[in-house]
C-alpha cells in the first residue's frame, strides 16, 4: 500500500476503524473471513410453481427435497432398519406429531429418547461441518442454543480413546440427555434437534416463481417463506397478478377474484385475506338469476374484467393488446364472435350489463363492487404483510452464484434476437427490458400511479411480458366452446431455450461467462410421461416447474422437479404425487423422490467461489488495507 491514500480511501477506512478499534479485533477478523472462505459451499435448494399447494410444499420443505433422508441412510443407514430410518426421517419431518402418536402408542422410553437424540446429534454434527460455528448456533432455536452447541461441539478426550462409555466429555453429554429425560423435556429436544438440521441442510432457498393460485392455501405458503433463514423469489405471473392487485389494479382483482372462483378456492381471499365476497355474489344471483349460485359470481367478474381490460388496452396502445378486445366483436344476435379474423360459435351466456354501444363501460352496480372489493385488497394487513414481503425478497430475475435464475421467458424474436419494446417512449430489450419491468413493478406498489398499475396487468398476460411467455386467450376460453380457438401460442423463446448458443447468449446478456453458469427456469410443466426431460440447451437451461399443481400431475406424469445445487455440483430431483400431510405423518409415508446428477464440478466449490465469497474478499482486502495503513501511522489503532 502506498503512503499516501486518497481522501475517500482513508475517510472510509477511518470508518471502519471504529468496528476494529484494536490490532487484535482487526487480525481476528482477518482470520475469520479467511478461514470461512474456505469452507464449502453451502447447498442451495430451488423450486417453482408451488401453486398454493401447501401440504407438498410443507412436506418438500421438510425433507428438503430428499436431502434429509440421503443423509440419514449415507451416515446412519449401516446402524437403521428401513422401518426405523423411516421412522427417524418422519421424526425430523414433524417431530410434534411424531412424537405425539409415538406417546399414545407406548412406544417412547428412556433408552428411545437416548438413542434418538444420539441419532439427531450425529445427523446434526456432520451437517455443522460445512458452516462455522458461529452460523451453526444461529441455527439452533434460542431457548435450545447453549445444550444444542455442548451436544454438538464436543470433542472425545483420551478417555474417550480408551473406553468411550467413560469419557469425561461422553459422561457430560449423557448427563445433559439424561436430565432432559428426568425433568420430561426431552421432546423439547428432540425438537430442537429437528429444527437445526433443517436448517443447516440447506443454506439457501430460491422460489422461481408462481407461490399463487390454483391450490388452495398461497396464504400458508408465504407464512412458511416469511420464517425461511434464506430465500430469494423470483416472480411469476401468478405472482405479479396478486402484487398488481394489492396495489390497487382493479384488472388484477378481477383477475385474482375470477382464478379463485374458477379453482374454488374463496376460503383464500374471506378467511385468509379477509377479502369478503358477499357483494359479488349478491350482485350476480340479482344480475344473473338464470345461472347457478356457483356458476353467477365467476361470470359476474368476468364480465367486469373483460370490460376492464378494454379500458385498459385503450389508454394503453403501446402494449400492444388490441386483439384481447373481443367484446364489441360479439354478435349478440347469431352468437359469435370474431378473434383472429375467424369467426367461433358462442355460448349463450347471458349478457345484461354489456351495453351495445359502449360494451367496456361498467354499470353502476358493477362499479360499486368493484369500489368494495380494491378497499378490501388495498387494506387487508395479511395480504399487504406478504405482497410487502414478495417485494422485499423478490426480482424479476436473479443472478446468484454464477447461474441466471427466472420465472417466465426474455421476450425474442422469431429469428432469436431479443424483441425489443418501447414503453414509456424508451426501447427495451434483455437484461433492459428485464430492469424496467422490475422498476415498473416497484412503482405499482409503492407509487400506485395509474400506468404501473395498467403494466401489473400487461405483466399478468402481455403476449410479451417476462413472466407470461403466451397469448393469453381468456375470452375464448370463457365464451367459446370449441377449444380450437384456445390454442395460446408461445414465444419464440421457448423455442430457442433448447439451442445451446442462444442460452450462452441469454447468460452472456446477464454478464455470466462462464462454462459452469446456467439459467434456472420455471413456468412450464415437463411431460414426463411424453419423453419430455427438464434439461435444454445441453443442460445449460433447466426447467424446474415444480409440479405441485395437482391438476396438470396426470399430464405431466409426475409432481414435478425441483433442483439441489451444493458444493459437488447440480442435482436434479423428481418427485411423485403427494398424498395429504396426515397419511405421511401418521404413516411416514415420504414423496417419493429420484435423484439426477447431471452437473459435477471439475473442484470441489466452496465460499470463496460464491457471491457472498466475493464479497468477504473484498471485506478482507478492506481490513488489510486497514491495517497496512495503521502500520504506516495513516490510521490510529489501539
Amino acid at each position: 500500500m502506498n503512503s499516501h491514500l486518497p481522501p475517500e480511501r482513508l475517510k472510509y477506512l477511518r470508518l471502519l476503524s471504529e468496528q476494529y478499534p484494536t490490532v487484535e479485533a482487526l487480525c481476528t477478523e482477518i482470520s475469520r473471513i479467511s478461514a470461512l472462505l474456505s469452507l464449502p459451499k453451502g447447498t442451495e435448494h430451488f423450486m417453482s410453481d408451488i401453486h398454493g399447494e401447501y401440504e407438498a410444499f410443507c412436506h418438500i420443505m421438510n425433507n428438503c427435497s430428499g436431502v434429509i433422508r440421503e443423509k440419514v441412510t449415507l451416515w446412519l443407514g449401516s446402524r437403521l432398519t428401513h422401518e426405523e430410518e423411516d421412522e427417524l426421517c418422519t421424526l425430523i419431518y414433524y417431530p410434534d406429531q411424531t412424537l405425539k402418536q409415538l406417546h399414545a402408542a407406548g412406544r417412547i422410553s428412556p433408552e428411545w429418547y437416548r438413542t434418538r437424540v444420539e441419532y439427531l446429534i450425529h445427523l446434526a454434527r456432520m451437517l455443522t461441518s460445512k458452516y462455522t460455528r458461529e452460523k451453526a448456533r444461529e441455527a439452533m432455536p434460542d431457548s435450545w442454543a447453549f445444550l444444542l452447541d455442548e451436544l454438538l461441539h464436543y470433542q472425545s478426550d483420551e478417555g474417550d480413546a480408551a473406553n468411550e462409555q467413560e469419557g469425561n466429555r461422553r459422561r457430560y453429554h449423557h448427563a445433559i440427555v439424561d436430565a432432559m429425560i428426568g425433568i420430561d423435556a426431552c421432546d423439547g429436544l428432540i425438537n430442537a434437534l429437528t429444527v437445526t438440521i433443517k436448517h443447516l441442510a440447506v443454506d439457501r432457498l430460491h422460489v422461481v416463481g408462481d407461490i399463487f393460485d390454483r391450490g388452495p392455501r398461497a396464504d400458508s405458503v408465504m407464512d412458511i417463506l416469511m420464517k425461511h433463514h434464506a430465500v430469494d423469489i423470483e416472480w411469476g405471473n401468478h405472482d405479479v397478478l396478486w402484487m398488481g392487485a394489492a396495489s390497487g389494479s382493479e384488472a388484477c382483482i378481477c383477475g385474482v377474484v375470477r382464478n379463485c372462483l374458477s379453482y374454488g378456492n374463496m376460503d383464500i381471499l374471506e378467511r385468509g385475506y379477509g377479502i369478503p365476497l358477499r357483494a359479488l355474489s349478491l350482485f350476480a344471483e340479482h344480475q344473473y338469476p338464470e345461472l347457478p349460485p356457483d356458476v353467477a359470481p365467476r361470470h359476474a367478474i368476468t364480465v367486469m374484467m373483460f370490460k376492464l381490460e378494454g379500458q385498459l388496452i385503450r389508454r394503453n396502445p403501446e402494449f400492444a393488446m388490441e386483439d384481447r378486445l373481443l367484446l364489441h366483436k360479439l354478435d349478440r344476435r347469431n352468437l359469435t364472435v370474431e378473434i383472429d379474423g375467424e369467426v367461433w360459435p358462442v355460448k349463450p351466456l347471458p349478457l345484461p350489463t354489456v351495453s351495445p354501444d359502449d360494451p367496456y363501460a361498467l354499470t353502476e352496480e358493477e362499479a360499486e363492487v368493484l369500489a368494495g372489493l380494491r378497499s378490501a385488497f388495498m387494506h387487508s394487513p395479511r395480504l399487504h404483510e406478504h405482497i410487502a414481503f414478495l417485494y422485499q425478497k423478490g426480482w424479476m430475475y436473479r443472478v446468484y452464484n454464477g447461474n441466471l435464475l427466472y420465472h417466465g421467458c426474455i421476450p425474442m424474436t422469431p429469428e432469436g434476437d431479443f424483441y425489443e419494446k418501447t414503453l414509456e417512449g424508451q426501447p427495451y430489450k434483455g437484461k433492459a427490458f428485464m430492469n424496467y419491468t422490475d422498476r415498473i413493478a416497484r412503482r405499482a406498489f409503492y407509487r400506485g400511479d395509474r400506468y404501473a398499475l395498467d403494466f401489473m396487468w400487461y405483466l399478468w398476460c402481455g403476449t410479451d411480458s417476462p413472466v407470461c411467455g403466451r397469448r393469453i386467450k381468456t375470452f375464448a376460453r370463457a365464451f367459446v366452446p370449441d377449444k380450437a380457438a384456445w390454442h395460446e401460442p408461445q414465444d419464440p423463446y421457448y423455442k430457442w431455450y433448447r439451442v445451446e448458443e442462444k442460452c450462452t447468449e441469454i447468460l452472456a446478456e446477464f454478464g455470466l461467462t462462464d462454462s459452469e453458469s446456467r439459467i434456472i427456469n420455471g413456468h412450464t410443466p415437463i411431460h414426463v410421461g411424453s419423453g419430455e426431460s427438464p434439461l435444454r440447451a445441453g443442460g445449460r437451461l433447466v426447467v424446474i416447474d415444480g409440479g405441485f399443481c395437482k391438476a396438470y400431475q396426470k399430464t405431466t406424469g409426475i409432481a414435478g422437479y425441483t433442483l439441489i445445487a451444493n458444493s459437488h455440483g447440480m442435482r436434479l430431483m423428481s418427485h411423485q404425487p403427494f398424498t395429504s400431510l396426515e397419511d405421511a405423518q401418521s404413516t411416514g409415508r415420504d414423496i417419493h423422490s429420484q435423484s439426477y446428477e447431471f452437473a459435477t464440478y471439475p473442484q470441489r466449490k466452496y465460499v470463496s467461489d460464491t457471491d457472498h465469497g466475493t464479497r468477504l474478499k473484498e471485506r478482507m482486502q478492506d481490513l488489510i488495507d486497514l491495517l497496512e495503513a495503521s502500520r504506516k501511522g495513516l490510521v490510529v489503532l489501539h
